[in-house]
């Protein structure tokens, strides 16, 4: 796979911490979901989150990836403390540096596939050629060139995924959080998904934290890390 380097160029290297959690504590009603939990991902770093439903990973995803507030503690990314943004200010930080990817595409039916992985740029009010151009890019990156415009009902799960993948990386995001993202494909899918992962760690520099129930995955990260009854092990 190939991307042009103007592209590539807004990636940024691994050098830096891109995420750092500290002390982060969460409570729903009575039960604590997570206990003073601090986490520190390097830029460039592909890194999973495991543990048992219940632990608290899928909420210190939320967390980390501006979704949920902590009740304690902080998260910086990128070198800014979103716990400290206004509302609008984490909404239009969450457009321009952070990229979801979750089991289920959510794709828009009524747009292409080319438009879908557009549509984060455009929300952000890029230029649209311009926008149109990185989607075009990406999607040859991603060997999805011929299905540019097809619909997601006319593209198999594993493309669908790729689309979602793609929209993920469209502004260029300081890091991708991806929960359970092969949990709905079948299994040779799911390990050219993982392959996925690191072309793009290895070619864009990309930082991801992912949450998984996968172990191979898991085992072929850069770090695995283990959640159990809201602490990390």
């Amino acid at each position: 796979m190939g991307i042009g380097p103007d592209f590539l160029i807004s990636f940024g290297t691994a050098s830096d911490p891109m995420i750092n959690g500290k002390n982060i504590s969460k409570k729903f009603r009575d039960l604590s979901v997570l206990r003073e939990v601090s986490i520190s991902i390097a830029a460039g770093e592909v890194v999973s989150l495991v543990g048992p439903s219940g632990s608290g990973k899928s909420t210190l995803l939320h967390i980390l990836g501006t979704l949920d507030q902590p009740d304690e503690g902080s998260v910086e990314i990128n070198g800014t403390e979103v716990t400290r943004l206004s509302r609008n200010e984490l909404a239009a930080f969450r457009n321009r540096s952070i990229g979801f990817v979750f089991q289920f595409h959510h794709l828009l039916p009524e747009f292409s596939a080319l438009e879908n992985i557009c549509i984060p740029g455009w929300l952000g009010k890029r230029p649209r050629a311009e926008v149109k151009k990185e989607a075009q890019g990406l999607l040859e990156l991603l060997g999805m060139t011929n299905r540019a415009d097809h619909r997601p009902t006319q593209l198999s799960g594993g493309e669908q995924q790729r689309v979602a993948v793609a929209r993920a990386l469209i502004n260029k995001p300081a890091v991708v959080f991806a929960d359970e993202p092969t949990g709905n494909l079948d299994t040779a899918t799911a390990q050219d998904m993982h392959r996925l992962f690191f072309d793009l760690r290895d070619q864009l520099k990309q930082t991801f934290l992912i949450v998984t129930h996968n172990e191979e995955l898991a085992a072929l990260s850069d770090r695995c890390l283990r959640i159990r009854d809201g602490q990390l092990s």
